[in-house]
C-alpha cells in the first residue's frame, strides 16, 4: 500500500535511502552471537519455543517467562528457521523493523511536505545515535518501534491526509499487535487526544472527517485493536483455564498485572528521576538532539499558525515521553518510539537549520571531541596503564596483553577525524551520515569478533565443557542465560528465579546422587563458604563475572 503511487524518483529516493539505512545497521551481522543483557535471553526463549513447541508460554529453562508477550520470540524463531542458525538469524527482526521504520517515516513526510523534506525526515532518524545503536541489537524495542510507527503512520494518514479508513484500521491493529510485543503498544492511540483539542481549536492541516457510520467506523479501529490483542491473548486463556495448572495460571497473572500496571505504577527495577528523559534526548539522540535549540523558533510559529502537521506528531511525541516520565522505572530505550514522530515535525525546518554556521561547528566539535576521545584514549590503553583501561579489561574479558582492541579504537579515531576534515566544508548531512558510518561498522566489523567470545559466553561454556569431560552433565547455579544458551553438551539448571542459597541446596542434592559424572558451574559470588576452592577450577571471566566448576570433592564439607 505504501509503494503504490511512488514515481521513478520517488523509488529512486528509497532504494538509496534503504541502501543507506542497510549500510549503517547491517555490518556486524553474523560475526557476533548474542549479548546480554536482553539477546540471549530471548534467543534461548525462541530457540525453546522451536524445540519443544510452546509458542503460547514463553520459557526460560524450566520456568515460564512472563516479563513479556510473545510475538518477538516468534519473530526470532522465524528467522532462524528462514536462515537455518541463529548467528544469521537472531539480528534480522531488528534489521527488518528499522528499515521499515525508516521507509514510513520517509513516506509520510514525502505525502505531507514532498520528497526533499521526507529525505531530510529519514536521514534525521538515520544520524540518530539510539536509533542506530538500538536498531544492532536483538531486543524488542526495534520491533515494538516498527509497530508503534506503522500504528502512527496509519492513524495521520487518516487524521491528517484522509479520511482514510482503511489506513485507521490498519493502524489500530498496528497498535494491538504492539501490545503483545510489549505492553505499551497501545501508545498511538493517544494521538486521538491533541487531535481533538486541535480538531475542537480549527487548527489547519486536519483532514474533514465526517459523514455518515463515521461512528461505526471509529467502532471498527477499536475492534481491530482488540483482535489484534486477541490474537495472543485468547488463545493464551483458553489453555490457561482450559488445562493450565497452577504454573500457567500464575503467568497469566504475572504478564497482565504485575508487569503491566503494577510495574508501571511502582517498578522495582530501573528507578530514574524525573528529569532523566531530558538526559535522554539531549545525549542518545545526539547529534539530532543538537538541532533543538534552532528549532524552537520554528516550532513555536508553528504553534501560533496552528500547523497541525507540525504539531500532532509533536504533541503526541510528547505524551510519549510524559507517559514513561510519570513512571518512576525508567530506561532510555521506553522513549525510542517518540523519535520516528519528532523527526518528521522538524524536518520541514531542518534544510535551513543545517545552514547555518553555529550547527555545523556544534556538530563537528561534538565529533572531534569524539575523535580525540578515541585515539587519546587508545594510545594511553596501549602504552600506559590506565585504571579505565584495566576494568574494560576485566569486564570484557580480554586478554591483558592484547592490543587489538585499542588499536581498533585509535583507528576508528584516525578514520573518523580524517572524515572530518574532509567532508568540514560539504553538506551537513553528508558530514553526519559519515561519521555514524565510520562510528557502527567500525563497531561492528571490528569490535564484534574481538569481544564475542567473552561477551556471548561461548569460550567459558567450551573451556567449561573441556574442563568437565565430553560425559560430564555440567548443573548451572546462579547462571545467566548466555550460560544455557551456549552450552556445550549435557547441562541442566535449577531454575532461574530461586535464590541462589536455594539453587545451592538443589544443586548439592543433584550433585551427590551420581558425583562421578556430574560436575557444578557457579558464579564466584555465589559460592558457599563451605566450597573448597583448592579443589575447583577458575575458569576466569565472561560477562563482568567470575566463574569456577565444582565438583563432588570441592562440596564435601557443604550441607544441603
Amino acid at each position: 500500500m505504501i509503494a503504490a503511487g511512488l514515481d521513478r524518483d520517488a523509488r529512486r529516493d528509497l532504494f538509496w535511502l534503504l541502501l543507506l539505512s542497510l549500510a549503517l545497521i547491517a555490518p556486524g551481522i553474523g560475526l557476533r552471537d548474542p549479548w546480554p543483557a536482553d539477546e540471549p535471553r530471548f534467543v534461548l526463549i525462541a530457540q525453546q519455543m522451536l524445540s519443544e513447541g510452546n509458542w503460547w508460554f514463553p520459557q526460560r529453562g524450566v520456568e515460564l517467562y512472563a516479563d513479556k508477550p510473545p510475538l518477538f520470540f516468534w519473530l526470532l524463531a522465524l528467522a532462524e528457521r528462514l536462515t537455518g542458525g541463529w548467528r544469521g538469524a537472531f539480528l534480522l527482526p531488528s534489521l527488518v523493523s528499522a528499515l521499515v521504520t525508516v521507509g514510513l517515516t520517509w513516506d509520510l513526510a514525502r505525502r505531507l511536505w514532498g520528497a526533499e523534506t521526507a529525505r531530510w525526515a529519514a536521514g534525521a532518524l538515520l544520524v540518530c545515535a539510539q536509533f542506530v545503536f538500538h536498531a544492532r541489537r536483538a531486543q524488542i524495542d526495534p520491533t515494538l518501534l516498527l509497530l508503534t510507527t506503522l500504528s502512527l503512520y496509519g492513524l495521520l494518514r487518516h487524521l491528517l491526509l484522509g479520511p482514510d479508513w482503511r489506513w485507521f484500521i490498519t493502524g489500530c491493529f498496528a497498535a494491538g499487535l504492539g501490545v503483545i510485543t510489549k505492553g505499551v503498544g497501545f501508545l498511538p492511540l493517544l494521538v486521538l487526544l491533541p487531535w481533538g483539542w486541535m480538531r475542537q481549536r480549527a487548527w489547519h492541516g486536519l483532514a474533514s472527517i465526517s459523514g455518515p457510520h463515521t461512528a461505526g467506523r471509529w467502532a471498527l479501529g477499536a475492534a481491530a485493536f482488540l483482535l489484534a490483542i486477541g490474537l495472543w491473548l485468547v488463545p493464551m486463556l483458553v489453555q490457561v483455564h482450559g488445562h493450565g495448572g497452577s504454573e500457567r495460571l500464575a503467568y497469566a497473572e504475572e504478564i497482565l498485572f504485575r508487569q503491566t500496571a503494577e510495574r508501571f505504577a511502582d517498578a522495582w527495577v530501573h528507578r530514574q528521576p524525573p528529569w532523566y528523559f531530558l538526559e535522554v534526548v539531549a545525549f542518545a539522540w545526539l547529534p539530532l538532539s543538537l538541532a533543538i535549540p534552532g528549532l524552537l523558533a520554528p516550532l513555536r510559529r508553528a504553534w501560533q499558525a496552528g500547523d497541525a502537521r507540525i504539531w500532532l506528531p509533536l504533541a503526541w511525541a510528547g505524551l510519549v515521553v510524559l507517559f514513561f516520565t510519570l513512571s518512576t522505572g525508567k530506561r532510555d530505550v521506553y522513549i525510542l518510539p517518540a523519535l520516528p514522530a519528532f523527526a518528521l515535525a522538524a524536518a520541514p525546518f531542518l534544510a535551513a537549520l543545517a545552514e547555518a554556521r553555529w550547527l555545523r561547528r556544534v556538530a563537528i566539535g561534538v565529533y572531534l571531541l569524539a575523535a580525540a576521545g578515541l585515539i587519546v584514549g587508545g594510545l594511553w590503553a596501549w602504552f600506559g596503564t590506565p585504571d579505565f583501561a584495566a576494568r574494560i579489561v576485566v569486564a570484557r574479558g580480554l586478554a591483558p596483553a592484547d592490543v587489538r582492541p585499542w588499536l581498533l579504537v585509535i583507528a576508528i579515531g584516525l578514520v573518523l577525524l580524517a572524515w572530518l576534515w574532509w567532508t568540514r566544508t560539504r553538506p551537513l548531512p553528508r558530514l553526519l551520515l559519515g561519521a555514524q558510518l565510520v562510528l557502527f561498522t567500525g563497531y561492528g566489523l571490528g569490535a564484534y569478533p574481538l569481544l564475542d567470545g567473552a561477551s556471548s559466553s561461548r569460550d567459558l561454556m567450551q573451556a567449561a565443557r573441556i574442563a568437565a569431560g565430553p560425559d560430564a552433565v555440567i548443573g548451572l547455579v546462579g547462571w545467566r542465560e548466555q550460560n544455557l544458551l551456549q552450552a556445550v553438551g549435557p547441562v541442566t539448571e535449577f531454575g532461574f528465579s530461586a535464590t541462589p542459597a536455594e539453587q545451592w541446596r538443589r544443586a548439592l542434592i543433584w550433585l551427590r546422587s551420581t558425583p562421578e559424572q556430574r560436575v557444578l558451574l557457579s558464579q564466584a559470588d555465589h559460592l558457599p563458604d563451605c566450597v573448597i576452592r583448592s579443589d575447583g577450577i577458575d575458569l576466569g571471566r565472561a560477562n563482568r563475572r567470575a566463574w569456577w566448576l565444582i565438583d563432588a570433592d570441592a562440596v564435601r564439607d557443604c550441607r544441603p
